[in-house]
């Protein structure tokens, strides 16, 4: 048998500056700001053989999640309007709400957990978190399975 294959979510922040590179150069390849693999490492600043090495590796993790159902987690505290407020980020950025699951508050918080799938999506996934993790309210947003 074969070893299958792993996958990580990891921080960009955390990620060696060559990963971060190769997924701008990716990026700019299929937006046409750059028309060839050696413009496009030239404008990111890495060589076309560290491109290649590592290009089938890395992707942007908004790009792995396309068209794919993602479990979000989601600490509230228990006020007025909170989870309202997180459904119209979720409505708003176009992804489609399957499930909604919410635990009875206690000490003043409540655990939600909402599945939705995402290939309707008008943001990208760091664009909703980041309006959710922004909003009063909202104590920890974390993707739980995708």
């Amino acid at each position: 048998m074969g070893a299958q294959t792993k996958f990580y979510i990891v921080a960009a922040e955390a990620l060696p500056e060559i990963f971060i590179k190769v997924a701008e150069a990716k990026r700019m390849m299929q937006t046409g700001e750059a028309g060839t693999v050696g413009a496009a490492t030239r404008q990111v600043g890495i060589s076309r053989s560290a491109f290649y090495k590592y290009k089938d590796a890395v992707q942007p993790f908004n790009n792995m999640k396309s068209g794919r159902i993602i479990t979000f987690y989601i600490m509230l505290k228990d006020n007025p309007g909170v989870l309202s407020n997180v459904l119209a980020i979720f409505a708003g950025s176009g992804a489609n709400i399957l499930t909604i699951n919410q635990s009875i508050p206690t000490n003043g918080c409540a655990a939600v957990t909402i599945s939705a799938e995402t290939s309707e999506m008008e943001q990208t996934l760091e664009e909703l978190m980041g309006g959710v993790s922004g909003l009063e309210g909202v104590i920890k947003m974390e993707i739980l399975a995708g």
